[in-house]
């Protein structure tokens, strides 16, 4: 598969899922107490964890192609 093509598979499967991951966030973020090391702890969490199953994803775009 062209990379160009790939890297748009990405983008179509990317997006719907940041706004799903993003609006979850938000619903949990409601139920966070209001003490600041704990909003710190959530945050940093939520910014980092979004890449972890965006990650297969991710790394199939950016392979080789195999066409030879």
């Amino acid at each position: 598969m062209a990379p160009r093509h790939k890297k748009l598979i990405l983008v179509i499967g990317f997006l719907p899922f940041l706004l799903l991951y993003t609006g979850l966030i938000l619903w949990i973020w409601d139920k966070i107490p209001d003490q600041w090391l704990l909003q710190f702890i959530f945050f940093f969490a939520a910014g980092t964890l979004w890449a972890f199953p965006m990650k297969p994803l991710m790394a199939w775009a950016n392979r080789p192609s195999e066409q030879g």
